[in-house]
């Protein structure tokens, strides 16, 4: 991925959590045409509750992170028209977006697509509702990918680092997830290059938010799911990094 700078902003979490500007980067600034299409694709931390009986595009796009990044992008880009959809899923994982990627991204046409995925993937497979390995993720995720650019060859994509926090279940259950989840997020990294995608350090950004002094369940209360602190600077930082 190509990138301009460090970030120079501090992003504020309750009293002083502030990401280190040395560990995360932004991107080239990306163009954004007038009537741009962003979607925002994912399991229950992209879904929040957004609507799903009859979605469209800036209309009851849930309580997470991408409400919160639309309601900072039609301000900073107020003339553009921007057309932004979230269509995330409760409880998916890289197989359930395959099985309705056609109509859920393909023919949405997006500009920009985002994708979070992967902590259903292993939370699953731990609760004994799928037999999915990290290789099935990686290698799943790799061709979903590959269908997306041969069909859609002009998108942006951006890939988000999965992430936990050391809260609520899973710090109950640390044994089961740890070292299982960081070759999950590693794969997701390889993945991410192999299809030259721009990568969010989601985990990176809430590990220093944490070193910095907030509590991890202030930022997630069961480790998985964040909270509205948590979701803002998630927003922020996806912002940021793709550089819009």
């Amino acid at each position: 991925m190509r990138r301009r700078s460090f970030l120079t902003t501090a992003a504020t979490v309750g009293s002083a959590a502030c990401l280190n500007q040395n560990a995360l980067f932004a991107a080239e600034k990306t163009k954004l045409k007038k009537g741009a299409t962003i979607l925002f694709q994912g399991d229950s931390i992209t879904d929040a509750g957004r609507n799903k009986k009859n979605p469209v595009a800036n209309e009851k796009l849930g309580r997470g992170y991408p409400n919160h990044a639309a309601k900072l992008l039609h301000a900073a880009h107020p003339d553009l028209d921007l057309q932004i959809h979230n269509r995330g899923i409760s409880g998916n994982k890289v197989p359930d977006l395959d099985r309705r990627w056609q109509k859920d991204c393909i023919d949405l046409q997006p500009d920009i697509l985002s994708i979070l995925i992967g902590v259903n993937d292993i939370w699953h497979q731990l609760n004994g509702r799928y037999d999915g390995t990290a290789g099935t993720y990686r290698d799943g995720f790799t061709a979903l990918l590959e269908r997306t650019r041969k069909s859609l060859p002009s998108v942006t994509i951006v890939i988000c680092e999965p992430f936990v926090l050391m809260s609520g279940t899973v710090k109950q259950n640390k044994a089961k997830w740890f070292p299982e989840f960081d070759t999950r997020r590693e794969y997701a990294k390889q993945v991410s290059d192999k299809a030259g995608a721009t990568w969010v350090p989601f985990q990176t950004m809430f590990d220093q938010a944490v070193a910095s002094g907030t509590e991890p369940s202030a930022l997630a209360g069961d480790g998985v799911h964040p909270t509205q602190d948590g979701h803002a600077l998630m927003a922020k930082t996806w912002r940021e990094v793709v550089g819009v």
